[in-house]
């Protein structure tokens, strides 16, 4: 038995708190009585539906997808580019986890399971996200307080950041730069060096919390383990 909220939430069709919402203003019904008050526990065996419209309640699964260059993230695309969606084996509609822009490789998470997305991708979670950059330039130590500090994106300050130079190659002018954030703003890495005056040649992520690339080429994906699953929800409580 699961409270019926998680359980409209998990089924991707609003964030928990806007399931409250719904229930509250009698949107929601199960096994054809209104539902109007918070706390009710639902089983699989009864029938949901949201504003007339019945959940799917299907298994949940999940996936790490190591996202080749020039691949969009998004489940379609008018244009007919390939989309990470597309490179998964899986008849569930799933979608995924935050973005990874068309250029930028690496660690992408993909699901069917809403709360979990919600919760993966809100900052106040903490969820570290680890990128490596290949930047043009080589960074300056009060360059490298600015990342850590935090840089103003579009009138908000990003959170504080961890920063590490892996690599200096001065002949070609170019650094190596692992850069680890807890958000996802949109090409925020890229505008965040760009605010200290560095362009990035080649970006990848190369993990999310606990999950890395290891043994994934480039295309290939796996399922997460229910113990991952589990763990990610343990490291955000």
């Amino acid at each position: 038995m699961e409270r019926l909220q998680k359980v409209i939430a998990s089924c991707g069709v609003a964030s928990r708190r806007k399931a409250e919402e719904l229930i509250l203003a009698k949107k929601v019904t199960v096994n054809g009585r209104v539902v109007s008050e918070l706390g009710v526990k639902v089983s699989d065996k009864d029938i949901i539906e949201v504003n007339g419209e019945r959940l799917n309640r299907e298994e949940k699964v999940y996936y790490l997808l190591n996202k080749p260059r020039g691949v969009i993230t998004s489940t379609t695309d008018d244009k007919g580019r390939t989309t990470v969606v597309s490179l998964i084996n899986e008849d569930k509609r799933i979608y995924p986890v935050g973005r990874l822009d068309y250029d930028t490789t690496g660690a992408l998470i993909l699901t069917n399971d809403g709360e979990f997305a919600n919760m993966m991708m809100h900052p106040s979670n903490n969820i570290d996200k680890v990128y490596v950059a290949k930047i043009k330039g080589i960074l300056l130590p009060s360059e490298i307080m600015q990342l850590k500090k935090g840089i103003v994106l579009d009138g908000v300050k990003t959170s504080n950041a961890k920063v590490k130079v892996k690599k200096i190659d001065k002949e070609n002018n170019t650094s190596i730069v692992e850069l680890i954030i807890h958000e996802g703003k949109n090409h925020q890495v890229k505008r965040m060096f760009e605010a200290v005056g560095k362009d990035v040649i080649k970006l990848k992520r190369e993990r999310i919390a606990f999950l890395d690339l290891r043994g994934l080429n480039s295309g290939e994906y796996r399922k997460l383990s229910h113990k991952e699953v589990s763990q990610l929800y343990v490291l955000v409580k």
